[in-house]
């Protein structure tokens, strides 16, 4: 599998000289499967510059067919969804699967931000592409791409964001953002998501202090993103959902402190790296 990131920031974009070498587009990444199928793993403002390199080969032409992972609804993951040019393409086939009680529930949420107020598309149905939507049954596995797919929730502020483990020809990639865990850690269903994944992303929003600051909204630290990688065994961790007002340093020194905790941990053999807008890592 080929991980391209598109978008890592959460909350809201954070274009400007203090996050070029990281990026400031919210949350998106592709995957390329083993079969050469493409996975979008949710549709942040990342997803405008995915639909644009996409354009280029069969997504252009209406020949390309993908599948979309909504881990949940908030801006961050689904602004970008109605600039991604691929979708205006007839011909062009998508799959989106995500968190809602139904499937009707789902696309509601998706035509929402696309109401006369907000964008003047206005509805799905102008978009020219074929597209299915549907919820997702959670702790079953399901088909996509050739993949299995589980998702679990994972606690969110006052709501939940799905976390998905994709397994393919062997190799697995854990995708878990926006998480925020009590007191106790990860719960046991998502370490069990998470065991001896390859690749575990990572929410990383915060330093451990900033985010006794901000409890409310939900999201993890970088201890509680090594906390969640040591105890599902994983082999590398990717930190994922920075905060928008941390700059490429606060980054750097994320990742440092990450390193740091997996030593003390006793676990010096799990790599740890920062996710890149526009890096590709082989998974």
């Amino acid at each position: 599998m080929e991980l391209t990131f598109w978008g890592v920031r959460g909350s809201i974009p954070a274009p400007g000289p203090g996050t070029v070498r990281f990026g400031g587009n919210t949350s998106c990444v592709s995957l390329r499967t083993s079969g050469g199928k493409l996975i979008i793993l949710d549709c942040g403002t990342g997803a405008r510059n995915l639909g644009n390199a996409l354009v280029s080969g069969p997504f252009g032409q209406g020949g390309g067919e993908a599948s979309i992972l909504l881990s949940h609804a908030h801006w961050d993951h689904i602004q970008g969804f109605p600039f991604f040019v691929p979708l205006y393409v007839q011909g062009n086939t998508f799959h989106i699967h995500g968190g809602a009680k139904s499937s009707p529930m789902l696309e509601g949420i998706l035509e929402g931000q696309m109401a006369p107020q907000y964008f003047p598309v206005q509805t799905l149905k102008n978009m020219g592409a074929s597209i299915d939507i549907v919820a997702i049954a959670e702790g079953q596995p399901f088909a996509v791409e050739g993949c299995q797919v589980t998702a679990r929730t994972n606690p969110h502020g006052r709501s939940g964001a799905l976390a998905f483990r994709v397994e393919d020809a062997g190799r697995v990639l854990v995708y878990a953002s926006d998480a925020g865990y009590d007191k106790a850690g990860a719960p046991r269903a998502s370490i069990d998501l998470y065991a001896n994944a390859d690749v575990l992303i990572h929410d990383s929003t915060y330093t451990p202090e900033d985010r006794q600051r901000y409890l409310d909204r939900g999201f993890s630290s970088v201890d509680d993103a090594v906390a969640a990688a040591v105890a599902g065994k994983v082999k590398r961790l990717v930190l994922f959902h920075y905060d928008q007002d941390y700059a490429d340093a606060d980054v750097d020194a994320l990742i440092a402190r990450a390193r740091r905790l997996l030593d003390e941990a006793g676990a010096p053999g799990i790599e740890v790296t920062g996710a890149v807008e526009g890096e590709t890592l082989s998974v």
